[in-house]
């Protein structure tokens, strides 16, 4: 519903997640445009949490976010207070990003190497 996927991009998302990476797809009308880059893309994340994940079985459906780049929950609420429907403290995560793979055009294009193996990419 958010992005425009592929066949080639589904397959790809549903080998790797849930899994450490973040897929670039262009974003439908459905997206907020606050959420909603320049070039009109979208990050689908799946990640292997179970916070995350338990949190999207709950309400049936995505969470739309932003990565807050904060462990302080007052600078959270200063800097996103307004759109803030909920945070949640998950405990102590891991410093370590996901890859990021722009997926457009079916052409695999790395944006970022992080913790997911991005070898089948090359």
């Amino acid at each position: 519903r958010y992005a425009v996927v592929s066949n080639y991009a589904y397959k790809t998302m549903k080998r790797l997640l849930p899994g450490p990476y973040t897929f670039i797809l262009e974003g439908t009308r459905l997206v907020p445009k606050i959420m909603l880059t320049k070039r009109k893309t979208v990050g689908i994340r799946i990640p292997d949490n179970r916070t995350c994940l338990g949190i999207v079985r709950t309400f049936g459906r995505p969470i739309i976010s932003t990565s807050a780049g904060y462990d302080d929950p007052h600078a959270i609420r200063e800097a996103y207070g307004a759109y803030l429907d909920i945070v949640v403290d998950s405990g102590v995560l891991l410093q370590n990003p996901s890859s990021v793979v722009s997926l457009i055009n079916d052409t695999p294009e790395i944006i970022r190497e992080g913790k997911g193996d991005i070898s089948c990419f090359r």
